[in-house]
């Protein structure tokens, strides 16, 4: 009998979790998802370590991306799925994080429209220190 409680196992009906290539092999997770509001965890890996032995800056924008992106797009299970792209995107890097740590992407719908909005994120480690925020705009698709 497989194992279907590994990651590669999940199954789409799990709206807590972000599926698909790139969220596995980073490993971060959707761990809230509302209207308007989004987090998502990542506990940092010698993986996400660049060379002077603290999280890649890419990792920080993509958390900041990942929460910027969801926080717009909720839908409750009855509600047809919304997804979006990354218009822009503006990451400050302010503190470092070591292997180890846990940290939560907190994304906010700032504003916007029909086909694009506007959402902030920090990031804070599991000792309450800022590492980052960012500012984005997205615009809506629709799937085919």
């Amino acid at each position: 009998m497989p194992d279907t409680t590994s990651k590669s196992h999940t199954t789409d009906s799990d709206p807590l979790r972000a599926r698909g290539g790139f969220a596995d092999l980073v490993g971060y997770e959707l761990t809230l998802w509302e209207p308007d509001l989004a987090q998502v965890s990542l506990l940092v890996e010698p993986q996400h370590l660049n060379r002077s032995g603290v999280m890649h800056g890419g990792m920080l924008s993509t958390l900041i991306d990942t929460a910027c992106g969801y926080c717009g797009c909720y839908a409750a299970p009855e509600e047809t799925p919304r997804r979006a792209f990354t218009l822009s995107l503006t990451c400050s890097f302010i503190g470092a994080a070591k292997a180890g740590r846990k940290l939560v992407a907190t994304g906010r719908r700032s504003g916007g429209g029909k086909s694009i909005f506007f959402a902030d994120c920090t990031v804070m480690d599991d000792e309450g220190r800022l590492i980052g925020s960012g500012q984005g705009s997205f615009k809506y698709i629709t799937l085919r």
